[in-house]
């Protein structure tokens, strides 16, 4: 007996073999791009400034990369780390990152701190104490501004080994940042379980500041609960005065945002313009 072939349904299987060899095709055409621009020093930096809530003062600044793509215009880190993850890169970047923000810093007036985000991967490496000793050597930073950020996701998920690092580093004098805090489920206790100095409260802790009673409880609890083990806070994502405001009035340390303008380019010299 005969099998009579289903036309629509091979069709259908040819599509869907067509369309994972393009897609496979477009993804490693992307990672080449990816490989093209960091070795050609495409991949960009700005800053953006961490200001005392009571004062205004510039105290710290985040490390901005971005991608000038030239078709898909300048693309935040969020969009193309993932690539350079799968595709072995996200350790180079990070490093590199690193590198020129230590750099950069080292040239700023004052003593504001750099904050700098660290892959998850590069913690996952040996010799990450040694690559940031010798960006602070060359660049001759102190320690004590240099801040490590790692995301409240992967810091949830830390093993023994990795606490070990995050400790080493501390003893080196270096900041550790928890970053995105009240993002995920991570519990206050990771707070006290990690070698912290600074605990930054993802934006959307700030959404509904204004007309939630009981957010504002929340926040002010994380808060005191944050101080009380010693460490920095951060609101981020600030976006109107009324939010800094009732920040202000819960004795949050710092903050960053929209309110305070967008990042400055790499030769910005460290002080905010309203502090000239």
């Amino acid at each position: 007996m005969e099998r009579t072939i289903d036309a629509p349904r091979a069709a259908s299987r040819f599509q869907m073999a067509t369309n994972t060899r393009s897609a496979a095709a477009e993804r490693r055409r992307r990672e080449q791009e990816l490989r093209q621009a960091l070795d050609s020093g495409e991949l960009t930096l700005s800053f953006a400034p961490r200001l005392s809530l009571a004062t205004g003062a510039v105290g710290a600044a985040d490390a901005v990369l971005r991608w000038p793509h030239r078709r898909r215009g300048l693309m935040p880190a969020a969009d193309f780390m993932p690539l350079a993850e799968s595709a072995g890169l996200a350790v180079q970047i990070s490093a590199r990152v690193l590198q020129d923000s230590c750099l950069a810093a080292s040239a700023w007036v004052g003593n504001a701190t750099v904050c700098v985000d660290i892959a998850g991967a590069h913690l996952d490496q040996d010799g990450l104490l040694e690559q940031v000793a010798a960006s602070l050597e060359t660049s001759g930073l102190a320690a004590e501004r240099l801040e490590l950020e790692l995301s409240e996701t992967y810091l949830a998920q830390c093993l023994d080994e990795h606490l070990l690092r995050l400790a080493a580093l501390r003893d080196l004098g270096v900041g550790i940042a928890l970053d995105e805090f009240g993002a995920g489920a991570a519990s206050l206790t990771l707070l006290k379980r990690m070698p912290l100095t600074t605990v930054k409260f993802d934006p959307t802790l700030l959404r509904d500041l204004a007309f939630s009673r009981e957010d504002r409880a929340i926040l002010q609890a994380v808060i005191h609960a944050a101080q009380a083990l010693g460490l920095t806070t951060v609101a981020t994502g600030i976006e109107t005065e009324d939010q800094r405001a009732t920040l202000v009035g819960m004795g949050c340390d710092a903050g960053q945002g929209p309110l305070f303008g967008p990042p400055f380019a790499a030769g910005w010299r460290g002080q905010h313009p309203s502090n000239n």
